[in-house]
């Protein structure tokens, strides 16, 4: 177990920055397999939190109006679009002639007719492309459904496409780089073992911005300032649940005790394993990963990166002590090579 005011490794963080009898330190569990996408996170948080909107246009990315976590959007819905099997589904014209879709011989099997007549009500013929896509039927453009992924039809029978959706947020690392290098203490450790700005003390160097593995504290235009969530620190306090987790309609977005959360997370993995989705897998969960573990981790369906994480995050200042020692060595050693000089000429 790291010693106190450790800069990396597993620790509880609210006992660590000085806090007697804390409470059981708080956190997100964010299950991105019920994720619909409605956005009512997104929603809540700025209603609460008074954060001043940030665009109404669509960027050109699917159903994403806000494209990142920025200043102005401290929670933020991703959607993103998977050309590819979901759960290993049985290639299409799997078992069919092997040739390219658009060859006729493919076109004639996909449509259950003569290579030359086309497909039914009336295809002119000399369209192998367009009847092999007709024959396909109604095209499934990967809406969310009531179910989590594979329940209603199971894994292998689910299409081509998919979407994967997250609530992206704050991850409220046990070891925060952001408040390690913030020169005024406007970055706070809480009882709950969040992490907190307090706006009217920011000098808006951008120290914060940069420390940050995630990239998620940023700095509002116009302000200077930095901002990021909260966790709902004015309602933690008061005993209620974050305005998040409070409106989402799925519980994709669950609030409690850190503890708890992680024995619920590994449930509800083992679960989905069981029930044909093998690509399930927890990010942030872990106390001895590079930042000490999240406040708020995920159930994430594919690799980190397919939703703009980093794999192996790890706390800018992690090698802050090794640094000040080499560079201690490097003047103590200089200092030397100067009196040893010095000393030279004098003989």
């Amino acid at each position: 177990m790291p010693h106190a005011n450790a800069l990396y490794g597993p620790l509880d963080p609210a006992p660590d920055a000085g806090y007697v009898d804390a409470p059981p330190r708080m956190g997100f569990f964010t299950d991105t397999s019920v994720c619909i996408g409605c956005k009512a996170c997104e929603v809540a948080c700025k209603e609460w939190n008074l954060v001043p909107e940030s665009g109404l246009d669509l960027l050109g990315m699917s159903y994403d109006n806000t494209g990142a976590l920025t200043a102005n959007s401290w929670r933020h819905v991703a959607f993103i679009e998977q050309p590819r099997s979901a759960g290993w589904a049985t290639p299409p014209f799997e078992g069919d002639p092997d040739g390219p879709t658009v060859s006729p011989a493919t076109a004639a099997v996909g449509a259950r007719t003569p290579t030359d007549t086309g497909t039914e009500p009336g295809l002119p013929p000399g369209s192998p492309g367009a009847a092999a896509r007709m024959a396909a039927g109604p095209e499934f453009l990967g809406m969310p459904g009531v179910q989590p992924p594979g329940r209603g039809t199971g894994v292998e029978g689910r299409t081509d496409f998919r979407w994967l959706m997250m609530s992206d947020v704050c991850k409220h690392c046990t070891h925060a780089a952001c408040l390690d290098v913030c020169p005024t203490g406007s970055l706070f450790r809480t009882e709950f073992g969040t992490v907190v700005v307090q706006e009217d003390i920011c000098n808006g160097c951008g120290y914060c911005i940069s420390a940050c593995p995630y990239g998620v504290i940023d700095q509002r235009k116009g302000d200077g300032r930095a901002w990021k969530c909260t966790l709902c620190y004015d309602r933690l306090g008061a005993g209620m649940t974050p305005a998040c987790a409070q409106a989402c309609p799925t519980e994709s977005i669950q609030y409690g005790p850190l503890d708890e959360l992680r024995e619920r997370a590994a449930v509800r993995v083992a679960t989905l394993h069981e029930r044909g989705v093998p690509e399930a897998r927890l990010y942030g969960h872990d106390p001895n990963d590079g930042v000490g573990g999240d406040g708020a981790f995920f159930l994430l369906l594919d690799e980190p990166e397919v939703y703009g994480l980093p794999p192996d995050p790890v706390v800018t200042t992690r090698d802050l002590p090794a640094m000040w020692k080499r560079a201690g060595l490097a003047a103590l050693t200089m200092a030397a090579v100067t009196a040893v000089a010095f000393l030279g000429r004098r003989q």
